[in-house]
């Protein structure tokens, strides 16, 4: 990787048709129209769709953006990259967790007791998929939340396509807050130095935000799990169960608001996620829907005249009790994921990262840091910066490194692998000056959400081989879940290919900056921009790191009553609106329909969420709104 590579430098333009930012926007959505028409209007596969829309993309890059050709090849290949890892191996393992849990036996246990918690499908629609979904987000995020809570509700007898749309619909609220507070952090430590402060000096700005968010989801929170079993049963049904519909949303959003004002972003999903399914458990010792609600396939076959009831989920199955300890060792595969996710992602957590995080005077050190350990090597990290195998990143950028390998991809850079210079540059007034914008892919063999589930499986293994399990049964569950999962792999790349030609190109940009020429109504498109964000990369953490830059700087030249507009609100909704994006992802929809074995299915489940995604996002830029003009003492400041 040391050759040195001859490339024309590319300074993003974001007028390039008769300089005009409205037909250009216009243009620049094409390879989303081609996506939208091909899914939910022609029906076609995802993977097809997702293909066409971005070798669309990537020619629009060239023709029109005026890309080399080199480098759009380069921006495609990388997104598709990073659509392999690290989002499908995250897909993966969630997925062959799931599958294990079934293979063994222990999801038909899980199963019987969530049964005998509640026969009730909205109560079960509330704790599978917005209470342990939350926190499946706070704990790994990207695709894991809606691949394991709608591969759940699947089996628990939920039509399949109705159980991603339910999985969906839930991982909104809780997504901000997301894999131990990623979305907020990354978004302070890139808007620092707009609002402010140094990178160095990312606590405030973050804290700030993380404050912002909390002043906003909330609301969503308490809507959320209303709104989940309206979409379910319908108003009155949803009326019946309003006691434990109440009870998970005000308990998640009171923590969710407590924590991320007065603690931080990295622990809000966990405890609230914890709180909101505690409170809603106990609630169900005391109070019971009137009715039993379930689907029809749900109701026992009954003599003539005899009253029609509820069968148990899982029919047969459903009416064995399971021993205390069964249950307890059932449920202990979830622990152990949990438990295994948790240690992973230690170093990210307040009590550990020290203040600011990575402060190597007061964070937790290696080797008691797991999470450092597995980030040895990765650029700039001081509690860890030599790799276990590998030169030092100051040394040679490009070498292979375990277990943290950052490299520019290649055809990206001039110069060598090991001194690469990127030659793609953002320009104002995205940025505030000519900016580098190089397209880097990182490996992080260890630390990946993904791997740490595969961890946990293979501890969980252990436990079951202990129990009498098979060692082919994790193989063969394995390869089975590859199987499952292929097309979906493969329409992640493209979906993540397209992002990436359209981010790199300046496209995204063209169709932000269309918005953010909406002056005093700027907070409502906040959200909007957000939402597109979110929808072209699939990820909150995504969308802030492309746009939340460009939304504080956009504040700082907006002028309210005298006042510049707040950089906090606006890149804060960027977040809270991105969340509204997410359930209609292309790559989320892959999750979703591989998750309840589904595959192909994307352009339905597509057309059951557009409406709920875009009622919700702008219902988070009204949100906006009323903070900016009615009460702008809401809006946190940064010290």
């Amino acid at each position: 990787m040391n050759a040195a590579i001859a490339i024309l430098a590319f300074h993003h333009v974001y007028q390039p048709i008769g300089n005009s930012i409205a037909l250009s926007a216009i243009v620049a959505g094409i390879p989303l129209y081609i996506l939208f028409i091909m899914l939910a209007v022609l029906r076609l596969p995802a993977w097809l769709s997702a293909l066409v829309a971005m070798l669309s993309a990537a020619v629009l890059a060239a023709a029109v953006w005026g890309m080399p050709l080199g480098l759009d090849a380069s921006a495609t290949t990388e997104g598709m990259a990073n659509g392999l890892w690290p989002i499908s191996w995250i897909v993966l393992n969630a997925v062959f967790f799931h599958n294990l849990t079934i293979a063994s036996g222990d999801f038909d246990v899980i199963r019987r007791s969530l049964t005998r918690l509640t026969e009730d499908r909205r109560v079960q629609a509330l704790l599978v998929a917005f209470c342990f979904g939350a926190l499946m987000e706070g704990i790994a995020g990207f695709g894991a939340p809606v691949a394991i809570s709608a591969a759940i509700l699947a089996s628990l007898g939920f039509e399949p396509i109705s159980a991603a749309v339910l999985a969906l619909l839930a991982n909104t609220a809780p997504v901000a807050f997301g894999s131990i507070g990623i979305p907020v952090v990354t978004l302070g430590l890139l808007t620092a130095p707009i609002i402010g402060h140094s990178a160095a000096d990312q606590t405030p700005v973050t804290l700030a935000l993380s404050a912002m968010v909390g002043r906003q989801l909330p609301v969503f929170s308490i809507i959320i799990p209303a709104f989940l079993i309206v979409v379910l049963a319908g108003w009155k049904r949803m009326v019946e169960v309003l006691p434990a519909v109440l009870t998970a949303g005000v308990v998640f959003a009171v923590v969710q608001f407590l924590v991320s004002n007065f603690i931080g972003p990295e622990l809000t999903d966990v405890l609230a996620a914890l709180f909101s399914m505690a409170a809603v458990a106990l609630l169900l010792r005391v109070w019971k829907p009137r009715s039993l609600w379930g689907f029809a396939a749900d109701r026992a076959a009954v003599p003539a005249g005899a009253s029609p009831r509820l069968r148990s989920v899982g029919a047969a199955v459903a009416q064995v009790v399971d021993p205390p300890g069964r249950v307890v060792r059932a449920y202990m595969m979830y622990v152990i994921l949990v438990v295994v996710i948790l240690i992973g992602q230690m170093g990210n957590l307040p009590f550990f990262s020290g203040s600011p995080a990575g402060n190597v005077k007061n964070a937790l050190h290696t080797p008691a840091n797991i999470t450092a350990d597995f980030k040895c090597g990765q650029p700039a990290f001081k509690l860890c910066p030599k790799p276990w195998i590998g030169p030092l990143p100051t040394k040679d950028a490009g070498a292979f490194k375990f277990p943290f390998w950052r490299f520019q991809w290649p055809g990206s850079y001039t110069g060598t692998s090991a001194k690469p210079k990127p030659q793609i540059f953002q320009e104002p007034p995205i940025v505030k000056a000519s900016t580098a914008y190089p397209v880097t892919f990182t490996w992080d063999f260890l630390a990946a959400a993904g791997s740490l589930v595969l961890f946990a499986s293979i501890i969980a293994f252990i436990v079951m081989a202990i129990r009498g399990s098979p060692l082919s049964l994790f193989f063969t569950t394995y390869g089975r879940t590859l199987r499952q999962l292929a097309l979906p792999i493969l329409t992640i790349a493209f979906i993540l290919g397209i992002a990436a030609v359209m981010n790199f190109s300046g496209m995204t940009s063209t169709l932000a900056l269309l918005m953010a020429r909406t002056g005093a109504v700027f907070p409502f498109f906040s959200a909007v921009i957000g939402a597109l964000g979110v929808f072209l990369t699939g990820s909150d953490t995504a969308s802030n790191t492309l746009f939340g830059p460009m939304q504080a700087f956009t504040a700082k030249q907006i002028v309210i009553g005298g006042h510049h507009l707040s950089p906090v609100l606006t890149a804060g909704t960027n977040s809270s609106g991105g969340v509204m994006g997410k359930m209609i992802s292309p790559q989320n929809l892959s999750v979703g329909a591989a998750g309840v074995n589904r595959v192909g299915a994307e352009g339905d489940i597509f057309r059951r969420t557009i409406g709920y995604s875009l009622i919700l996002t702008a219902a988070v830029g009204f949100v906006a709104l009323i903070e900016v003009y009615l009460i702008p003492g809401i809006i946190p400041t940064v010290g």
